[in-house]
């Protein structure tokens, strides 16, 4: 989705909205471990009706915005708990080990 059209999705939102913008793509930006500390972002809490206002008022920070988004989201979550040691419970059994036979399907 262009970033302008993602930019416009803002106005659905009511309370405490966010934009980021990654200097990469998508993908780029998903995958891209923050340790490399790649790319750049740009970030402002000023709610704007025109998405090229907001990025003339938005400042570029170097690095990964997945760090960004962790601080951002770290105040809004919950209790940390560690991760399970077994997966399923008494009503969900686990499913099949990764990466699981309908990746290994072949496609007709």
């Amino acid at each position: 989705m262009p970033w302008r059209s993602a930019y416009r999705t803002t106005g659905l939102f009511r309370g405490d909205t966010r934009f980021v913008l990654g200097a990469s793509g998508h993908i780029a930006g998903v995958i891209n471990p923050a340790s490399k500390n790649k790319r750049s972002y740009w970030v402002s809490d000023q709610r704007c009706d025109e998405p090229a206002t907001w990025l003339a008022g938005a400042d570029e920070k170097p690095g990964s915005w997945w760090n960004d988004w962790i601080a951002w989201l770290k105040p809004r979550s919950g209790e940390q708990l560690p991760a399970r040691t077994q997966l399923g419970n008494n009503l969900y059994s686990p499913g099949e080990s990764a990466p699981g036979r309908y990746v290994k399907a072949k496609a007709v």
